[in-house]
């Protein structure tokens, strides 16, 4: 998401003609849009998006039970 950022900054600084990025290359300009696909491309390959997601649901998950445990007067278990 990062890479994404940078290359919209860039794009509209180069668009707009802002020094220095103005007199850079356009491939230095978009390198991070393709910097964005590659690191997509890696995360989705190797599971990272997924566990990732599992995390962000598993935190959740237990959120939702700590508060219900403590709607109920039960102790929760610190971890």
């Amino acid at each position: 998401m990062y890479f994404l950022g940078l290359g919209i900054v860039l794009l509209l600084m180069k668009y707009l003609e802002v020094d220095p990025v103005a007199a850079w290359a356009w491939w230095w300009v978009l390198s991070p849009f393709g910097l964005a696909v590659a690191w997509w491309a890696w995360a989705d390959w190797s599971g990272y998006t997924k566990k990732k997601a599992v995390e962000k649901e598993n935190a959740r998950k237990q959120a939702r039970i700590d508060k219900s445990r403590e709607a109920l007067g039960i102790k929760t278990r610190r971890r």
